[in-house]
């Protein structure tokens, strides 16, 4: 098989702009609306929904890869990060936060140069023992001669099935100089599609021993922020990877081994973009029913635990609500988490599951039948 970075012009990629202009045009004007929205929502709401593209985009890019993070760690790493309420999160372990900044990196600081030594931060952040899952690896440096081929390979054991090889690592050196320099660099390239090109080009020079697409989903996420021109991410890309996993996967295996033109890969990430965007909006509204509780409960204001307590429920809290949860998340004895329960009932914040006894639960009313006292 021949793959691209073998190509006669490597990487000098090709694309259809004609092609793909409707689509990018579509693409554009979406972002714009949303950018417009997330602005007309003034700092504190615009902050809070950050802090939600940014929790989704970070566990997502780690679900692509087949691993879990917990959620509520890595929002509660990025929300101090902010400046916002940690209350009731868990404390954060050395793992995730490394994760969250990288990510904030990236999009925080756009504007800053991508460079060797910012990626190779990077890498060590993701990987703060200098392992993986399958034992010691080179960290904060491009993969060497001695880990042998970079290769993406699936299938069981004895019958693997190779989708790409990248580049030797004598080859690294001049292959992320150039795109060191061409990501860096001012150019008439639409910086979407940059986005888009960048995403493929660093995934084909697969420079690291482990991390690469975490890695590259970042600098798509730098880009990204580059075309937007603000330092909060409204939008989680890998949230909509994630869901269309299978043909990313595709994709790339067939843009990696295909030719230089890459309007096909151009297409589909275009197309993932637009479809972020649109599920952007579910974020949206989730911030705007937070705000919306807050705003009817302004008058008469909860105690501590109570808003701890509400704040978990409206990030999306698993389950119904009990005293025995409550108090577990407030700290608290099952006598007070009753007392502060009841008081959330009586003011119609909170709404009696069916059934009573041992296994009475409560859940969160609508923001419209919370009385404004």
């Amino acid at each position: 098989m021949t793959y691209i970075r073998e190509l006669k012009g490597w990487p000098q990629f090709i694309w259809d702009s004609a092609a793909l202009a409707a689509e990018l045009g579509a693409v554009r004007h979406r972002q714009g609306k949303h950018l417009g929205r997330m602005e007309a929502l003034g700092f504190e709401l615009r902050t809070e929904a950050s802090l939600e593209s940014l929790t989704s985009e970070v566990v997502n890019s780690w679900a692509i890869e087949g691993e879990v993070l917990d959620s509520d760690e890595v929002r509660s790493s990025i929300a101090s990060r902010l400046g916002l309420e940690t209350a009731g999160l868990p404390t954060v372990g050395r793992e995730v936060d490394g994760v969250v900044t990288m990510m904030l990196d990236a999009t925080r600081n756009f504007r800053e140069p991508l460079t060797a030594e910012r990626l190779f931060n990077w890498h060590g952040a993701l990987f703060p023992t200098g392992r993986n899952a399958l034992g010691k690896l080179v960290v904060g440096d491009w993969r060497t001669a001695e880990a042998g081929a970079m290769q993406v390979v699936s299938g069981a054991i004895g019958k693997p099935r190779i989708h790409f090889e990248a580049p030797t690592a004598s080859r690294l050196e001049s292959e992320m100089k150039a795109f060191l320099e061409w990501i860096n660099s001012l150019s008439p390239i639409d910086p979407v599609l940059k986005a888009g090109i960048a995403h493929l080009w660093f995934l084909t020079i697969h420079p690291f021993e482990d991390g690469n697409g975490r890695i590259a989903r970042a600098i798509c996420d730098l880009a990204l922020s580059r075309a937007d021109g603000v330092e909060d991410r409204f939008c989680s890309l890998s949230a909509q990877i994630e869901v269309e996993r299978k043909q990313y996967y595709e994709q790339l295996e067939s843009s990696q081994s295909g030719s230089l033109d890459i309007t096909a890969w151009l297409h589909w990430f275009l197309g993932c973009l637009d479809r972020a965007i649109a599920r952007a909006d579910e974020t949206l509204a989730s911030v705007l029913h937070k705000a919306h509780v807050w705003d009817r409960l302004h008058r008469h204001p909860v105690n501590e635990r109570q808003r701890t307590v509400l704040n978990r429920l409206l990030d999306g809290f698993d389950g119904h609500l009990s005293t025995s949860k409550y108090a577990k998340l407030a700290k608290c004895s099952t006598d007070t988490a009753l007392r502060d329960m009841q008081d959330l009932f009586n003011r119609g914040v909170l709404v009696r599951n069916p059934g009573g006894g041992r296994s009475t639960s409560y859940r969160l009313a609508d923001p419209d039948s919370i009385r404004k006292e």
